[in-house]
């Protein structure tokens, strides 16, 4: 059975707390049909240590509701001359990394519950950043912190990880933090508070979308700003629930 997609109203979201509310208001979800997902292509910059220069990196995207899956591409060239290919994808409760240089080698590839965990916690930070009406349609709990502060819980097979998103008075989300991930350290894979702070937020073919974004790991030396996408000119497809 097809299921129709219905506009989003006052009443779908009374329940939520009120900084959720507002959050929801701001980007633009009341008065719209639902998402079923999205495809993304955009453009920025990634690092893989502090002490390196910034390398230009385009990527491609796409995400599912509410049949969770995360399908993410970057594609850079390291050092301005070799070409890597680096996947993360969720699907059915895994996660998996796999990079490749030049094609062929392949230079990292990872699976296992840290990465399920941390596939899940992306996948949700671009729900609440790109995509925020598909959340109402997926498994959270909403929790409010203060009135400008709530935490997001999302369960999918037998994983669970939450986000906290912080807003302005508009309900403008400035950042998406959690301690679900876990960094690639010297001492290993160790869990690490992720941020994404966002750096304002444009209206583009009738929806908000961030305007820039970051993506930091918070180590003990500091953070550490790995990532930028310029949102702008990115090509964002939705697609209709239903």
């Amino acid at each position: 059975m097809t299921r129709t997609a219905t506009v989003v109203t006052e009443h779908d979201i009374a329940h939520l707390p009120e900084a959720a509310q507002r959050y929801l208001r701001f980007t633009g979800v009341l008065g719209r049909p639902r998402d079923s997902g999205f495809e993304l292509h955009a453009h920025g910059w990634f690092r893989r240590k502090p002490t390196d220069h910034w390398t230009a990196c385009r990527i491609e995207q796409r995400n599912t509701a509410p049949d969770i899956s995360r399908d993410y591409h970057l594609h850079l060239n390291l050092a301005h001359v070799l070409p890597v290919h680096a996947t993360d994808t969720y699907d059915h409760g895994h996660g998996h990394l796999h990079a490749t240089a030049l094609g062929t080698f392949t230079v990292a590839d990872a699976t296992g519950p840290e990465m399920d965990r941390a596939e899940l916690v992306t996948y949700l930070d671009d729900a609440l950043l790109l995509a925020p009406s598909t959340l109402l349609d997926l498994p959270l709990s909403w929790t409010a912190v203060d009135d400008r502060t709530f935490d997001v819980t999302l369960t999918d097979q037998d994983l669970q990880v939450t986000a906290r998103v912080t807003t302005d008075h508009r309900g403008a989300p400035r950042e998406v933090t959690t301690d679900d991930r876990w960094a690639d350290l010297p001492t290993g894979l160790t869990r690490t508070r992720w941020t994404t702070p966002v750096d304002g937020w444009i209206l583009v073919a009738d929806r908000m979308r961030p305007r820039r974004a970051c993506a930091v790991w918070h180590l003990p030396e500091g953070p550490f700003t790995y990532a930028q996408f310029d949102f702008t000119n990115a090509d964002i497809t939705y697609h209709p629930a239903g």
